[in-house]
């Protein structure tokens, strides 16, 4: 994982570069981004480079696949693809977000795939992600999972946080942990199964509200994402409105505890 800083008149905005694919022991497909960090003005044209190196040398009848995304940095946020490319036909598909905005300089023989993106603003500031697929190179990372929430965050409620990257090879594991208000870990509880990437809740209260992270891992590397979880009473006490209401101060009150209890503990 490795950051890019662009500098604009605005004040100082990054986008952060995710390796998709990184080289783990012998026989992976290696992808890399070359530096640390870049600066550029508001409004500059600028490239983000990413190149790849197979694990056997191509050759020109090789169907080689690159795709860019970006996501936000909000923690649980969704990739949205830039584009797309298909060597054997030089096949470029733009999504219209970005139509007009973003090239690709590439060279699959070279192992260059480099995204040219004009015009940057405070817009850009977000995750951008390389990706390359070669049949026979199939070891890949996992992707940023996905957090979701099924069942009602209420009094006495069973729920499932459930965890899952769309891609990753070899398959990969996932791993639950979770902080309370305070920032420390919930005391175990034995009822609570985490299989798969599922972690179930059983009989949940205020205790179980709080921060949970999920890890999602394999021999490549390994993603995370997180919920805030706020239980809250039955909904049947209390109008949807102040149902709502309640949720999203409960929700803002975790997020600026947990906050504070990180910034004291770091500074200590």
């Amino acid at each position: 994982m490795k950051m890019i800083k662009v500098l604009t008149m605005e004040g100082r905005i990054s986008a952060l570069i995710l390796l998709c694919l990184v080289l783990s022991g012998v026989g992976a497909l290696q992808v890399n981004i070359p530096q640390d960090s870049y600066e550029y003005a508001r409004g500059d044209n600028i490239i983000l480079p990413c190149s790849f190196t197979p694990k056997t040398p191509l050759k020109e009848t090789d169907l080689v696949i690159i795709k860019w995304s970006d996501e936000t940095a909000e923690a649980g946020a969704e990739e949205n693809r830039i584009l797309s490319y298909y060597s054997l036909n030089k096949q470029l598909d733009i999504t219209p977000l970005y139509e007009g905005r973003v090239s690709l300089d590439v060279d699959v023989m070279k192992g260059k795939a480099d995204l040219k993106l004009s015009s940057i603003t405070l817009a850009d500031n977000k995750e951008f992600q390389c990706s390359v697929q070669i049949p026979g190179d199939d070891e890949v990372g996992p992707s940023t999972p996905i957090c979701k929430i099924q069942g009602k965050a209420e009094y006495g409620q069973n729920i499932n946080l459930t965890c899952l990257s769309e891609r990753g090879s070899p398959q990969p594991t996932y791993k639950w942990e979770s902080r309370d208000v305070k920032n420390t870990p919930h005391a175990a509880d034995l009822r609570t199964t985490d299989k798969g990437g599922s972690l179930s809740l059983y009989d949940i209260s205020t205790e179980t509200s709080g921060f949970y992270i999920c890890t999602s891992s394999n021999k490549i590397r390994s993603a995370t994402c997180s919920i805030t979880l706020s239980v809250m009473p039955p909904s049947t006490n209390i109008g949807p409105t102040a149902r709502i209401i309640c949720g999203v101060i409960a929700t803002l009150i975790i997020l600026i505890i947990v906050v504070c209890c990180y910034c004291k503990k770091k500074k200590v």
